[in-house]
This record gives C-alpha cells, structure tokens and sequence, in this order.
C-alpha cells in the first residue's frame, strides 16, 4: 500500500483524551498494584484503538496520543541524561484559574540524549501498528531552558555560561533527531509553544524583569530550532506546534505572534507549522504574510480541543478565505488548535466530542482542498 507523504492538509497536533483503561491501570502501577509489563500491555491495546480511530477518520498521519505520558513535555524531558522531575510543593505551573500537580525539572548533570531514550520504542511501536504515517510529538529544545529556573541547574557551566547552556541543549536535540531517524522517523513534531508564550505582554514583562530581553530571547529559541535540525535527512519534515497553554481546558498566555513571527517562518528551518488560531488570545491572520512561498505549510487551529461545541464548515471556509490574503491557499491545512489531552487529566470534552472533531478536521480538508 502505497501511503501519500506529509505535509498534509488535515492533521493532529498529538496527544488524546485518555481511556478509561489507561487512568486505572496508570492509578495501579502508581499504587503498587500492577507492574511495568501489565501496564505496558494495556498501554499497547489503547494506543492500537486510538490509531485506529485516527486511520478511521481520514486522517493520513498518526500517533500514539501521548497515552504512555503524564505530560506532554516533562516526560521526554526527564528521560534525558542530566535532567530530572522532582516533586515540589509550590512546584507545578499557574493555568486560568487552576495549577498543575507539582512537578518540577532540574538539571543535575551534563546534558545528552541517550541511545536507550524510551520514546524511540514508542515512536516504533506506532510504525508497527499503523498503515499511514506514524509520527511522533517531543518538546522542542525552547522547553529546557524556558522551564527550569536558574536556581534548578546545578552545572556550573551552564548557569555561569547561557552560550554553552544554550549549545548544550542544541546538540542534545541534534542527537534526538538523528536518533529517531535511525528509528525510522521521517515525521517529527516539536512543540515549542514558547514561541508564543513570549508573545503575551505579561510573560514579556516578566522574562524582562529576570533581566532577559524577549525578543532577543525568540531569536535564540529560533537559532536552537534551526541548529537542532539543519542537518536532519532531504526525506525527513520537522513540524513545530505553537499555543498558549492547554490543561483541564485552560490556558497561560495571551497575545498576537507578531513579535515571534518571523523568527518562526524564517529562521528555524521548520516545514510544517501548527498554529493556535480558535480565540482572539491567538491575534489576527496578519503573521502569515511572512510566511515564506515555496514548500512550508502551515495549519491554523480555527478548531478548538477545549470545549466540546462543534465549529461550523462554513465558518472554517470563511476563516481559510480571511487566512488566504496572507498565504497561498495551498500552503494552508486545517488542525485542532492543540492536543486533546497535553496532560493525561485532559480537557472538558468526550470520546465522541473528540472524534467529532477530527471528522470536522478531515471533511474541512476534503472541501476545501479536495484530499486531506
């Protein structure tokens, strides 16, 4: 069978809303009533119905929908060599009215991707178990040094010199993107929502107040992408998601991309982007004119993964007419404005919300563009 590459016109960000099987199985390993094996196992059978469900909806690349993750990035974070997630109180992350459980990365040591890094099997077990694209969503390398406080690094080197800091996370991911390479990824996605974040006027504020300034910062973050990527293989895409915070439904950030605009399309090297675009938070279509003609594609998120009411057709048709004044139509594509689920407590939606969703995501490709 012979399956059409990406980029697509109809895609998913990543991560879905849990079973009912993972959250009772993930309770009884916490609590000592169930070992690796038999989670794994019931991890294995979950992550078959959910690319399941995706092939079954039209969609033509999938994945595992995070199901063996807590949470969307400090999972993949912890498993690198020289980086850890504590327990602390006061730890956690401030959403709109609600925090997250209190974990917190620290770095302990030099930092390195390691050959053995568990979600190479993972990617691998969704190529195993898939007949269209399999794909993969890791954090990108903005997410170490945006998330760590200076105080929470304990290499010298590294708190003494940002350069050597920053390289460090570079080569890292340089590593990772070989590695998953070789595991035979030709489709990696990294969400570096901090793009956006640094977008928001408040979070500027406070980056300024800690002595850094933001713009310099979205540049750095760019310069990382790029350098993390540049030599990757002609025949593998680097997609990129960008939001504004999504937990129980909730959000961080607020504001417009323009201040991160360029660096995004020009500068990171990236081919497809997936973009936040379901609430005035995101700003207006404006950013997108910078977005080079040739072969990117971007996917603004007109639907949203954090209430369950259903967008219309003809809203999404009038969105990509508005977004088509800033870029040729067919460098345009249609997702959900984030995962279902970037954190295993999830957003206030149903299975059948969810599912409703994607068919939303594969028929508006299909009238618009004729194919997903």
């Amino acid at each position: 069978m012979t399956v059409a590459k990406p980029p697509y016109h109809a895609d998913v960000v990543g991560s879905f809303l849990r079973p009912d099987s993972i959250k009772a199985a993930r309770k009884a390993r916490a609590e000592g009533r169930m070992d690796e094996a038999e989670l794994a196992a019931i991890e294995d059978e979950a992550i078959r119905d959910v690319i399941k469900m995706q092939e079954d909806s039209g969609l033509k690349a999938v994945t595992d929908g995070e199901f063996r993750r807590a949470w969307w990035h400090f999972d993949f974070m912890g498993m690198l060599n020289g980086l850890d997630i504590i327990q602390r109180e006061g730890g956690g992350i401030q959403f709109h009215g609600v925090h997250t459980k209190q974990d917190v990365p620290v770095i302990t040591d030099k930092l390195s991707f390691p050959a053995d890094h568990p979600m190479l099997e993972h990617f691998k077990f969704v190529a195993a178990n898939t007949k269209v694209t399999p794909k993969i969503s890791i954090p990108g390398p903005s997410a170490i040094h945006f998330r760590i406080a200076d105080a929470d690094i304990a290499v010298g080197e590294y708190k003494n010199d940002a350069e050597a800091y920053f390289e460090a996370i570079t080569a890292t991911y340089k590593d990772a993107v070989k590695a998953f390479y070789d595991a035979g990824c030709r489709y990696l996605q990294m969400d570096d929502i901090f793009f956006a974040y640094l977008c928001d006027p408040k979070i500027r504020a406070e980056r300024k107040a800690r002595g850094e300034d933001p713009d310099w910062l979205i540049g750095r973050y760019a310069r990382m992408m790029h350098d993390a990527i540049v030599d990757r293989p002609d025949d593998m895409l680097i997609g990129m998601h960008m939001c504004r915070g999504n937990f129980k439904s909730t959000w961080v950030a607020e504001g417009a991309y323009d201040p991160a605009a360029d660096a995004i399309f020009n500068q990171t090297d990236v081919d497809i982007y997936f973009m936040e675009y379901d609430t005035d938070r995101a700003g207006g279509l404006e950013p997108l004119r910078l977005l080079p003609k040739g072969k990117k594609r971007v996917l603004p998120g007109f639907i949203t993964t954090k209430t369950p009411e259903l967008e219309s057709l003809d809203d999404l048709k009038r969105k990509f007419d508005a977004a088509s004044k800033y870029a040729d139509l067919d460098q345009l594509g249609i997702a959900p404005q984030c995962g279902f689920a970037s954190t295993e407590e999830g957003n206030d939606l149903t299975m059948d919300d969810q599912r409703r969703k994607l068919d939303l995501v594969v028929k508006t490709a299909e009238s618009i563009w004729g194919h997903v």
